[in-house]
C-alpha cells in the first residue's frame, strides 16, 4: 500500500486515541494512585508515573519496539528481532499494516508506558524511584516485550488462537503479576498491616478514575486500528462492562458493609476496564453485562480475601484489580466471543475449547512474567538497594526522595 493512500479518518482516530491513552498514565494514574497514599508520599507516587513515562519511551524507541513487533527469523515464535532497533529504517512514509508505522510506534509505545506505571501501585510508600526507573527499563525489554511479540507481533499465543483484543494479557496480567512479586521481594510497609494508611485524597481518586475512564475508549476503541464498525464496537462493550461493574462492586460493598464508597466506584471501574480489554472487539453488547460483572466479583476478591492469603502488601492492589480482573477478562473472552463479532466463536457458540486456549494463554503470559521478574529483582538487589531506609520511609518519599512536600 503506497502512503499516499493512507485513509486520513483512520489515521485521526489512531493518533487521537494514542493521546487518550497517554493521558490514562498522565494525569489518569498518577492522579488515581496518589490519592490513595498517605500525604507524605503523594508527589512521590505521582512521579512514578511521569518516571515510567520518560524511561519507557527511551527504552522503547532504542530496541523494546524492534522486539516486540520486527520479523524475529528463526526465534520469531518467542521474540521480535533487531531491524527497528532506535527507529532504523522508520521514516514519515513506511507504513506497519495500514497506518504509518511513526504512529503505530507511539500507540503501542503509550501501552508500554502504562503497564510498567501500573506495577509502581505494588510497591509505593517504600520504592526508591531510581531502583523502580532502572526495574522498569530491564522489564520492559525481558518481559513486556516478548509477551507483546507473544500476543500481537506475531508470537506463539497470537498463531495459537489466543484473543486479547487490547492487553488483557500483555498489559494487565503482565502488570498485576509483576506487581505482586516486586510487593513480595521489596516486603510490606512499615506497620502493615496493623498501622493505619488511610488515603490522603480520595477526589484525586476518583478524579483519576473519570481519567481512566475516559481515556480507555482511546484503550479499546484503538485497538481497532481503525475508525470503523469493530472501533465503535469496542467503545460501546467499553462502557456497558465498566457501569456494570461499578454497580456490581458497590453491591457487594453494600451487602457487605452497609455502605457503598468513592474508593469503591472507583476500583470497580478500573476493574470492569481492566476485564472488557482483552474482549472488547470479540464479544457481543449483551456479553459486556457479564463481562464486567464477572471482573468486579474476581477483582474485588483479589483485593480482599485473595490479598490476605497471599499476605502481600500489594499497596494499590495492582495484583488484585489488573491481575485477576485481567485473567477473568481473558477467560471470559474464550465463553462469550463471537465469530460474527470478530476473532474466533467461544464457548456460546459450540467452541469450548477456546476457553482453554485463552487460559493457557493467560497463563503462559503470567508464569513468564513472574519467574524473570523475580530474576530481574534479585540481580538488580545485588547491586543496588531497593528499598529506601527506615527513617526515609518514616519520613515520607516525598521529602527523603525528592526533597519536596505538600504544604
Amino acid at each position: 500500500m503506497d502512503a499516499t493512500q493512507i485513509d486520513s479518518g483512520n489515521v485521526a482516530w489512531i493518533l487521537t486515541s494514542t493521546a487518550l491513552v497517554l493521558l490514562m498514565t498522565l494525569p489518569g494514574l498518577a492522579l488515581f494512585y496518589a490519592g490513595m497514599v498517605r500525604r507524605m508520599n503523594v508527589l512521590s507516587t505521582m512521579v512514578q508515573s511521569f518516571g515510567a513515562a520518560a524511561v519507557v519511551s527511551v527504552v522503547w524507541a532504542l530496541i523494546a519496539y524492534s522486539l516486540a513487533f520486527s520479523d524475529g527469523g528463526p526465534v520469531q515464535a518467542f521474540v521480535g528481532g533487531l531491524s527497528r532497533v532506535g527507529l532504523s529504517g522508520v521514516t514519515p512514509s513506511t507504513l506497519f499494516g495500514e497506518l504509518p508505522e511513526n504512529l503505530f510506534f507511539m500507540f503501542q509505545l503509550t501501552f508500554a508506558v502504562i503497564t510498567v506505571a501500573i506495577i509502581a501501585g505494588a510497591a509505593v510508600e517504600r520504592i526508591r524511584f531510581s531502583a523502580f526507573l532502572i526495574f522498569g527499563a530491564v522489564w520492559l525489554v525481558l518481559v513486556y516485550a516478548p509477551i507483546c511479540h507473544w500476543v500481537w507481533g506475531g508470537g506463539f499465543l497470537g498463531e495459537a488462537g489466543v484473543l486479547d483484543f487490547a492487553g488483557g494479557a500483555v498489559v494487565h496480567i503482565n502488570a498485576g503479576v509483576a506487581g505482586l512479586v516486586l510487593a513480595k521481594f521489596i516486603g510490606p510497609r512499615r506497620g502493615y498491616p496493623g498501622a493505619s494508611m488511610m488515603p490522603d485524597n480520595l477526589t484525586l481518586t476518583l478524579i483519576g478514575a473519570g481519567m481512566l475512564w475516559v481515556g480507555w475508549f482511546g484503550f479499546n476503541g484503538g485497538s481497532a486500528l481503525a475508525a470503523d464498525g469493530a472501533a465503535a464496537h469496542a467503545m460501546v462493550t467499553t462502557q456497558l462492562a465498566t457501569a456494570s461493574a461499578v454497580l456490581t462492586w458497590l453491591i457487594i460493598e453494600w451487602v457487605t458493609r452497609g455502605k457503598a464508597s468513592a474508593l469503591g466506584a472507583a476500583s470497580g471501574a478500573v476493574a470492569g476496564l481492566v476485564a472488557i480489554t482483552p474482549a472488547a472487539g470479540f464479544v457481543p453488547a449483551w456479553a459486556s453485562f457479564f463481562v464486567g460483572i464477572g471482573g468486579a466479583a474476581g477483582a474485588y476478591y483479589g483485593v480482599t480475601g485473595l490479598k490476605k492469603l497471599l499476605k502481600i502488601d500489594d499497596s494499590l492492589d495492582a495484583f488484585g484489580l489488573h491481575g485477576v480482573g485481567g485473567l477473568v477478562g481473558a477467560v471470559l473472552t474464550g465463553v462469550f466471543a463471537s465469530e460474527a463479532i470478530g476473532g474466533a466463536a467461544g464457548a456460546i457458540e459450540g467452541n469450548l475449547l477456546q476457553i482453554w486456549t485463552q487460559t493457557w494463554g493467560a497463563l503462559a503470559a503470567a508464569i513468564y512474567c513472574g519467574i524473570v521478574t523475580a530474576a530481574i529483582l534479585f540481580i538488580q538487589s545485588k547491586f543496588m538497594t531497593l528499598r529506601v531506609d527506615e527513617e526515609d520511609e518514616i519520613k515520607g518519599l516525598d521529602t527523603s526522595l525528592h526533597g519536596e512536600k505538600i504544604n
